[in-house]
C-alpha cells in the first residue's frame, strides 16, 4: 500500500510544491561575506571576509584578510542592525580576547584572522528576534568602528551585510509565472480558433494584463533606489519579463559582438578576487558617520599612507545591479535582453507555421474534422501577421526601457544603433497600427453608427489588428493611444534616470497614479469584470510606487519605517500575484477543457458577437444575410478586404478604391454608407404596398437605440403592380427565392438574431 502511495501522483505532486518551498535550515545562522568601509578614508580593509554567527552554540566565525594602515593599539565598538533598528551595541578589548590576539596591537600590512569568538554572552543572543532567523532577505548589517586607544579618535569603519539563508528570490518562481502568463495566451489562441471568441478575448486580455503587471515589478526592480533586501530580492523573480535571463552561450556571443565592434566588455564577474562589488541596497542614516557615496566608483591604492583600501570598489545600481544578481556582466544586458526578444519572436513563428502543418496533415489523415480551425487554415497568413504585431506590444515596455538605457550607457557604436533602430521601429509599427484602429472605428461609426460593425465583421481587420481592441469595449477603440502613451513615458523615465532614484520614484507616482485616475473613470475595457481585474492592478501598482518613493529616502523616515515597508511590499505583491495567477489558470483550465467556454460570460454590451465573422454557426436566415452582407460565403475565407491595410493606405490606387466603393456604397464624390441596400425588401408586404422610408433618413445610431421597428425600408420595385403580393428582390439582395405565408410571425420568431440586433435594429 505504501508503495502505491509513493507512487501515486497525488503524492508526486505534493512532494514537487514541497520541493519548492524554500525550508529554513535545521541550524540557524547569520552569516556575511563581503565587507564594505562606511568612512572616508578608512584605514583597514578587506579582501577576504567570511564571518558567521550560530546562536545555537554561541559562536562566531570568522576568517578575514585584510589590509591594515593602522598601528598601536585600538578599541573595536560592534553595532548591529535589524531592519534599521539598532539591536546590539558590543565593545570588544582586543588586548583581552584570545581570538583577536593579532590585533593587539596592531600593525601596518597585511593581516589574516581565522578563528572563532566563542561564549557569546547570552544576553547579546536575547537581544537578537528570533525572526532574524528565518525571515527570508534578513534586512541586517554589523558596523564595526576602530578608535584609537589612546584619543579615542574613529581609525577606521567598515560595514557587513548580514544573511540567514533564506531568500524570496528563487528561479522556480520565475519559471511558474513565465508559464502560467504563458499557459493564458496559449489557451486564448487555441479557444479563438475553435470559435470561442467572447472567451479568447476574455482569456487573452486576462493573460497580458498578467504579464503586464510582471512586467511592472520588474521595472520597480531595476529604478536606482535603494531598495530593501526582500523588494529587491522579489521583484529579481520577475527580470525574465524583461529579457534578462542568464544564458551561458550568450553571454560569450555578447561578449564577442561587444568586442567586435568596438566595446570594452566589463569583467567584474571574473575579477571579483581584486574587485569588491556592491550592489546598491537601502542606506540606513547612522549619523554623522553614515556614508553618502553610494553610486560612486573609486579605486584605492597602497600608496596612499591614510588609506588602506588595495581594491576596487563599484557600486551597482538599477539595471546593473539586477544583471549583476543574474550572473550577467553589466555590459551584457543589452544585447541578453535584446537576443531573448529575437529568440521569442522566431520561437513562436515556427510554432505557428508547425501548426498550420499538423493541423492540414490532421485533416487528411482524418483524424480531425475538417470544420476545426477553419479560419486559422485559411488565413493563417493574417493569423501571424497579428500574431507579430501582439508580440511587438508584449516586448515594447522591456525593449522600451533597455533600449533608452544603452544610449546612457552605450556598449558599443553598434549597440546603440541597434538600440535607436528598434525604437523607431516599434514606435513606428504601433503608431500605425493604432492610427488604423481609429480609422477604421471611425469609418465604422460614418457608415454604421456603431463602431463594432467594422472592427469585428470583417476577418482581416479584426486578425491583423485586433490585439489593439480586443481588450477594450467597442467606444474605447481609442484607448490604445493613451495606453502606449503611458508604456512609453514610464519606460524613458525607467531608462533614461538611472542616475537619480528619487527623479524615477517621483516620475512614477504621478504616471501610475494618472494610469489608475484613468481607467477608473473611463473604464475601458470590455466588461464590468475585466475593468475591475486592471484596476486592481493599476491600483497595486500605484501603491507600489509610493513604497518606492519611501525607499528612495525623500522623506528622511527611521531605518525601521523602511525596513518594515519592504516586508509589507513583498507580502501584498506576492498575495496579490498569486490570486492574478489562479485567476488566468483557472479561467485557461476552463477555456481548454470545457465543452462551451463562452456561456461563463455574459454577451458583450457592444455587440461585438453579433459582427464576429462565424463560418459554422449561421443558425438562421438573418445570420446567413450579415455574412452576406459582409461578402461571405460559408466555408470559405476572404483573401482580401476593403478594409485591411494593404487597401486602405495612401498609397491604394483607384481600382482598389472602387472596389471597395462597390461592396460598401460609393464614397468618393459622397459620404460612406451602410452596405445594405435601405430599399432593399427584406420580407414581402402583407397585402399592400410598404411604406416607403424617408428620403434621406440616417441609419439607426448604436449610441442612441430605441424599440421602434426595423428602419430598413421596404419600397415596392418599379416591375411590380399595385396588386402584387411579392415583389422583385435586387440582385443578390435576398437569401430566398419565395417568401413566407406568415412574414409576421417569422419576423417575430427571428426577431432576437445576433446580426440583426448587432447592426443597430431592435424591435
Amino acid at each position: 500500500m505504501l508503495h502505491s502511495l509513493s507512487r501515486s501522483p497525488f503524492s508526486f505532486l505534493i512532494s514537487a510544491l514541497l520541493a519548492l518551498l524554500p525550508l529554513s535550515s535545521a541550524e540557524r545562522i547569520i552569516k556575511s561575506n563581503s565587507l564594505n568601509p562606511c568612512q572616508a578614508n578608512s584605514s583597514f580593509s578587506a579582501t577576504l571576509f567570511n564571518v558567521a554567527f550560530t546562536p545555537d552554540n554561541r559562536t562566531l566565525t570568522f576568517n578575514i584578510v585584510g589590509v591594515s594602515a593602522i598601528a598601536g593599539n585600538v578599541s573595536i565598538v560592534a553595532e548591529v542592525f535589524i531592519y534599521g533598528y539598532k539591536a546590539i551595541t558590543e565593545k570588544i578589548d582586543p588586548c583581552t580576547q584570545d581570538a583577536l590576539k593579532g590585533l593587539c596591537p596592531m600593525n601596518t600590512g597585511s593581516i589574516t584572522i581565522d578563528s572563532n569568538y566563542p561564549d557569546i554572552s547570552k544576553s547579546v543572543i536575547k537581544d537578537i528576534p528570533n525572526i532574524a532567523y528565518t525571515i527570508p532577505d534578513l534586512d541586517a548589517k554589523i558596523k564595526v568602528y576602530i578608535n584609537s586607544t589612546d584619543t579615542n579618535e574613529p581609525l577606521a569603519c567598515v560595514e557587513a551585510e548580514l544573511s540567514n539563508g533564506q531568500t524570496v528570490d528563487h528561479k522556480a518562481v520565475g519559471w511558474v509565472t513565465a508559464v502560467i502568463a504563458g499557459i493564458g495566451l496559449v489557451a486564448s489562441a487555441i479557444t479563438s480558433g475553435l470559435g470561442h471568441s467572447n472567451t479568447a478575448a476574455h482569456v487573452a486580455a486576462n493573460a497580458l494584463s498578467l504579464f503586464g503587471f510582471f512586467q511592472s515589478q520588474a521595472m520597480f526592480g531595476i529604478t536606482a533606489v535603494s531598495q530593501p533586501p526582500i523588494v529587491a530580492s522579489w521583484t529579481q523573480n520577475f527580470q525574465w519579463s524583461m529579457g534578462i535571463i542568464r544564458v551561458g552561450f550568450l553571454q560569450k556571443m555578447a561578449t564577442w559582438y561587444q568586442r567586435s565592434t568596438g566595446g570594452t566588455p566589463t569583467t567584474y564577474l571574473s575579477s571579483l578576487s581584486t574587485t569588491s562589488v556592491e550592489v546598491q541596497k537601502r542606506s540606513i542614516n547612522f549619523g554623522q558617520l553614515a556614508t553618502r557615496a553610494l553610486g560612486r566608483v573609486y579605486s584605492r591604492s597602497n600608496s596612499q599612507a591614510t588609506n588602506a583600501e588595495n581594491q576596487n570598489r563599484v557600486v551597482l545600481r538599477g539595471i546593473k545591479r539586477v544583471g549583476f544578481r543574474a550572473n550577467i556582466e553589466i555590459t551584457n544586458i543589452f544585447f541578453t535582453a535584446y537576443a531573448f526578444f529575437i529568440i521569442f519572436v522566431l520561437l513562436v513563428i515556427v510554432c505557428v507555421v508547425l501548426f498550420k502543418f499538423i493541423c492540414e496533415g490532421l485533416v487528411k489523415a482524418g483524424k480531425m474534422k475538417s470544420d476545426k480551425f477553419t479560419d486559422f487554415r485559411n488565413g493563417w497568413k493574417t493569423v501571424l501577421k497579428g500574431i507579430m504585431f501582439r508580440i511587438i506590444l508584449i516586448g515594447f515596455p522591456q525593449m522600451i526601457v533597455i533600449c533608452f538605457w544603452e544610449l546612457t550607457v552605450r556598449d558599443s557604436a553598434a549597440e546603440v544603433v541597434l538600440a535607436i533602430f528598434t525604437v523607431v521601429v516599434m514606435l513606428g509599427i504601433l503608431g500605425w497600427a493604432s492610427s488604423k484602429v481609429i480609422r477604421i472605428a471611425q469609418r465604422s461609426i460614418m457608415m454604421h453608427k456603431n463602431p463594432a460593425y467594422i472592427l469585428y465583421s470583417d476577418p482581416i481587420a479584426l486578425n491583423k489588428w485586433g490585439f489593439l481592441y480586443v481588450q477594450f469595449k467597442a467606444t474605447a477603440y481609442y484607448f490604445i493611444v493613451p495606453f502606449l502613451i503611458y508604456i512609453l513615458i514610464k519606460g524613458m523615465f525607467i531608462g533614461l534616470a538611472q542616475g537619480s532614484g528619487v527623479t524615477q520614484a517621483i516620475a512614477l507616482v504621478l504616471i501610475e497614479a494618472s494610469f489608475l485616475v484613468g481607467i477608473s473613470v473611463l473604464r475601458p475595457y470590455m466588461d464590468k469584470k475585466t475593468n475591475g481585474f486592471n484596476i486592481a492592478i493599476a491600483a497595486v501598482n500605484f501603491l507600489s510606487s509610493i513604497f518606492i518613493l519611501v525607499f528612495s529616502n525623500v522623506f528622511n523616515q527611521p531605518g525601521l519605517a523602511t525596513g518594515i515597508m519592504g516586508v509589507i511590499f513583498f507580502i501584498y505583491n506576492a498575495a496579490f500575484a498569486l490570486v492574478l495567477l489562479l485567476m488566468v489558470l483557472i479561467s485557461s483550465g476552463f477555456a481548454l477543457f470545457t465543452k462551451n467556454p463562452d456561456t461563463r460570460y455574459h454577451p458583450m454590451r457592444d455587440d461585438r458577437g453579433s459582427f464576429i465573422k462565424s463560418q459554422t454557426q449561421l443558425t438562421t436566415e438573418l445570420d446567413a444575410l450579415g455574412a452576406t452582407a459582409r461578402g461571405e460565403g460559408k466555408g470559405q475565407h476572404r483573401s482580401r478586404t476593403g478594409i485591411d491595410d494593404d487597401v486602405d493606405s495612401l498609397s491604394s490606387d483607384s481600382i482598389d478604391r472602387t472596389h471597395l466603393a462597390t461592396k460598401e456604397g460609393t464614397f468618393g464624390t459622397e459620404p460612406p454608407r451602410s452596405p445594405i441596400n435601405p430599399s432593399m425588401p427584406l420580407f414581402p408586404s402583407q397585402g399592400g404596398s410598404p411604406p416607403a422610408a424617408a428620403p434621406g433618413a440616417p441609419p439607426p445610431t448604436y449610441y442612441n437605440r430605441t424599440n421602434t421597428a426595423s428602419p430598413v425600408a421596404r419600397v415596392q420595385s418599379s416591375h411590380s403592380t399595385s396588386g402584387n403580393s411579392y415583389q422583385q428582390y435586387p440582385q443578390g439582395g435576398s437569401i430566398r427565392s419565395e417568401a413566407p405565408s406568415q412574414p409576421g410571425a417569422f419576423r417575430t420568431q427571428n426577431n432576437s438574431s445576433p446580426w440583426q440586433r448587432g447592426a443597430g435594429y431592435d424591435h
